[in-house]
């Protein structure tokens, strides 16, 4: 089974509580008001977006045939066998960007610190205590779920 954020699009805002929450859980313990007086240092792994009028959060679709794993060069990109979860190794990263060109839903985004890739590893950390990623802890509306995808499709 693969787990993936699931959006409930009628009852997101569009409030970016979910930006919010995704920085502060990827910047090691520090809180909103010293990631601001730093002037950010934090870049959010989920985006609000505007799409025909609705708010809707991007994030990784944790793909099951994820392209962007397929044409890293330097094999940065991988899946997890236990979780299922794409994540990056920021250490091998080279910045070329392949995996930004072929991402389908356009959510593969350079870092905060412009060269190796960012990307949303569902706080895998958060995952293995057991908890939520932030995301989906944090919105208000639960317009965010965390579900498990069936090899099938099926939820």
């Amino acid at each position: 089974m693969r787990r993936l954020i699931f959006l409930v699009a009628e009852r997101c805002l569009g409030c970016r509580t979910c930006e919010i929450e995704c920085v502060l859980a990827h910047v090691g313990g520090k809180t909103l008001e010293e990631v601001v007086g730093e002037g950010g240092g934090g870049m959010p792994r989920v985006s609000v977006d505007d799409i025909s009028g609705l708010a809707v959060p991007l994030h990784c679709c944790q793909c099951e045939a994820a392209a962007c794993v397929l044409v890293c060069p330097s094999r940065a990109l991988s899946r997890d066998s236990a979780t299922g979860i794409v994540r990056i190794d920021e250490t091998k990263c080279v910045g070329c960007g392949s995996c930004i060109l072929v991402c389908p839903f356009g959510v593969l985004q350079r870092g905060s610190r412009g060269t190796v890739i960012s990307k949303c590893d569902l706080c895998r950390e958060r995952l293995e205590k057991g908890e939520y990623p932030a995301c989906v802890s944090g919105c208000p509306t639960g317009a965010l779920r965390l579900v498990e995808v069936k090899e099938d499709g099926g939820r």
